[in-house]
């Protein structure tokens, strides 16, 4: 098989030069065999970029044709830095440089300095958010900890786009960027970051960058020194060069040739750090004699998860576009892929979830499941899914909904408003529930309408309006509550989250994706004003958004399911649509020509509708009156209606689950939660009928706990459920 996705941990390094070529693709050895001049290597996703790369600089090396030394591969990570060096030593190319743009700089800044400037380096900054603040208060501008987050992200952006303080107005509005802030107002602190920066003898991380530049702009001798030692140059992920990133590269080059970049211009997504696919698409027009070579063989995805990739492109419009590579799977068929319409998020949650674990039941381990996103805000109603469900699961690239900053904050302040009661001026007037969150969370950054732009404000308006919502359906499914009922609940919502770091699902936004891949990967939430976000307002954001997507199918091996809601909420009215980008790829959702008529997989309404019929009001057994909160519905009764649960039942219950969790090495929630455990208690099944009737026992569950339950509510201790499976 040629292009091993997966490859032994201690592979043997080859023996000849010759034994280097084995096993690639004849794409790969083209690219493996172009030692000379400038090439281009196109390279879809899946289809072994990094193997084509490693083995070019390795069979140099090997046939004598390149010296270690002089070979400098840069990259954006340190982690995928790392990995090229790995794969370098094992096919017997160690000593070659493979390092990040940064480090490379930093380097070559840190020997050089004495001899162009004099003196010691100044000190590198680790977090430069401080002496933006600093900053924004000699300039009497008064930020918040997310806005100078955002501040922070727009001087980096200027730094990399060589755009100077002076200037940045005139950018931002020529390239119709969202600011978080008055433009003049952040050109002003800019300039005075700065300022201060001199002052105090100290550089950020793109003064790196900058400074080598300088240096070798106007050093001739320093350039011409580092020229001579490196004499070949390979640059991956070639898509994401900033301008000033190219500008550093053409002066390390100077008047050579010698350079092999590899990209995919499909793959930009972080044109908002100042990444830009025009060096890659502008390559051929710069270096009219470079040799291009298609890396097309996907070795990742299904033909199926292919199928869909491909279509999602043949719809993208813009420069981008023209030059996207159309993937051939080469592996066997594999599932269709499995879109869902689903009423509201809730039920969509509960699906996803029902679904992973299914997965999980028949073999696919739980680490190689993903659940993505657009947003972070999204996460909590999977986490709370999941945890429902017995799945274990981990997120990347943010904290947990509960552990997160605002939350954080917002938990306090609704702690002491509930404490003061009465005497909170802030609910002075406002008589409802909601009413009160939402007096009391505008303290913290919640408005009625959302920010415009992205960046930390708006992740942290969308935590905030989580929160608001969250409100809005405890008020209406308990009738009374108040401001310290709603606190009461958000502790035990924390409380069921806090475990121990477990091999899980992941829980990631598509950005913090990229770069990787799973065996079965779930798309959630795409609908319109989600993806495409609602603030891409320009066609080249649009389209953005669309390749965002494109990474996110790209990510799955073997199973992909896409999915939206209707509704944010249940009962809600159902106003939302599908993202326009699944139109003509979605069985019977019109027709787009050539794509409608690939268009493949399976279409459903609701979770397991086939299985569970239509989906009627869950009644309070209690008084008769509809649930909405889920909670609530595992109970099936108001959570103010009498409770007649047997107290020593449920604790002893309680004791059993810890043992058990401590067996399996899992969480506690991932046995049964605690609303579940309430039910039993409250039920007393004698029966795995009567069992399985309870939300929160499935057939899994059943299967491994039901005679240890069952035993347990006839008065026995219960025992070995979990020794058994």
């Amino acid at each position: 098989m040629t292009a091993a996705t997966h490859s032994t941990l201690f592979p043997q390094v080859p023996e000849t030069a010759d034994a280097v070529l084995d096993g690639l693709d004849p794409e790969q050895r083209e690219v493996a065999l172009a030692l000379t001049g400038p090439v281009c290597v196109l390279a879809g996703a899946g289809t072994g970029k990094t193997r084509a790369i490693t083995h070019r600089i390795a069979y140099g090396v090997r046939s004598g044709r390149l010296q270690p030394a002089s070979v400098l591969a840069v990259t954006f990570t340190n982690r995928a830095a790392g990995e090229m060096r790995g794969r370098l030593r094992q096919l017997g190319a160690g000593g070659v440089q493979a390092r990040t743009f940064h480090s490379a700089a930093l380097r070559q800044l840190q020997f050089f300095w004495p001899k162009a400037v004099g003196g010691d380096l100044p000190r590198l900054l680790e977090r430069k958010i401080q002496l933006v603040a600093d900053a924004a208060a000699r300039c009497r501008v008064r930020l918040d900890r997310n806005e100078l987050r955002d501040v922070t992200g727009e001087i980096e952006w200027a730094k990399v786009t060589q755009t100077v303080p002076a200037d940045y107005p005139a950018v931002v509005a020529k390239s119709h960027r969202d600011a978080p802030r008055d433009p003049a107002e952040i050109s002003q602190i800019y300039a005075m970051y700065e300022q201060l920066k001199r002052d105090r003898s100290v550089i950020d991380f793109e003064d790196v960058l900058l400074l080598t530049v300088g240096i070798l702009q106007d050093r001739h001798d320093i350039a011409d020194q580092i020229r001579s030692q490196y004499q070949h140059f390979v640059v991956d992920e070639y898509q994401d060069v900033s301008p000033l990133q190219q500008r550093l590269l053409d002066l390390w080059l100077g008047d050579r040739d010698n350079l092999c970049v590899v990209g995919d211009a499909s793959q930009t997504i972080y044109s908002f750090t100042g990444a830009t696919p025009d060096h890659l698409l502008n390559f051929r027009t710069r270096h009219p004699a470079a040799t291009v070579v298609k890396l097309v063989r996907d070795y990742r995805s299904t033909p199926q998860v292919v199928h869909l990739a491909n279509g999602l492109l043949s719809q993208a419009r813009g420069r981008a576009a023209e030059h996207r590579l159309e993937l051939i799977s080469q592996r066997d068929a594999g599932p269709d892929p499995v879109y869902t319409e689903y009423a509201d998020e809730p039920t969509e949650a509960e699906g996803t979830a029902r679904r992973i674990r299914d997965l999980i039941a028949a073999g696919v381990p739980a680490g190689e499941i993903a659940v993505l996103y657009r947003i972070n805000a999204q996460s909590e109603v999977y986490e709370q899914a999941l945890a429902d469900a017995g799945v274990p699961y981990q997120l990347r690239g943010a904290e947990r909904f509960f552990e997160r900053q605002e939350v954080r904050e917002a938990g306090i302040a609704l702690r002491g408003a509930a404490r003061a009661g009465g005497n909170d001026s802030l609910l002075d007037d406002v008589d409802d529930l909601p009413a009160q969150v939402r007096a009391v969370l505008s303290t913290k950054g919640w408005t009625s309408q959302p920010p415009s732009g992205s960046g930390a404000v708006r992740d942290r308006w969308e935590s905030l309006a989580a929160l608001v919502r969250l409100a809005e359906d405890f008020a209406r499914a308990k009738s009374g509550a108040t401001l310290s009922d709603l606190v009461a609940e958000l502790d035990e919502r924390a409380a069921a989250q806090h475990a121990p770091t477990v091999q899980g699902v992941t829980l990631a936004s598509l950005h913090s994706a990229k770069g990787l891949e799973w065996d079965a990967v779930f798309l959630v939430g795409l609908t319109e004003g989600m993806m495409p976000i609602t603030y891409a307002k320009t066609d080249e954001q649009v389209e953005e958004e669309r390749r965002l997507l494109y990474v996110g199918v790209t990510r799955a091996r073997l199973h992909l399911a896409l999915s939206w809601a209707l509704s944010r909420s249940p009962g809600g009215r159902a106003s939302r649509r599908p993202s326009r980008f699944l139109k003509g790829l979605r069985p019977g959702s019109g027709s787009l020509g050539a794509v409608a008529s690939g268009a493949s997989g399976s279409f459903e309404r609701g979770a397991a509708a086939a299985r569970r019929g239509p989906r009627g009001p869950v009644l309070c057994r209690v008084c008769g009156a509809t649930l909405t909160e889920a909670g609530a519905m595992k109970l099936l009764r108001c959570e103010d209606c009498p409770s007649d649960m047997d107290e020593g039942l449920y604790e002893r219950l309680r004791d059993w689950r810890s043992e058990q969790a401590r067996e399996l090495g899992q969480p506690a929630y991932c046995v049964f939660t605690d609303k579940t455990l309430m039910a039993i208690a409250e039920r007393v099944p004698a029966t795995g009928g009567e069992l399985s009737a309870i939300s929160g026992v499935g057939a899994r569950k059943l299967v491994r706990f039901g005679d240890d339950v069952l035993a347990i509510c006839a008065g026995g201790e219960g025992g070995a459920g979990a020794d058994e499976t």
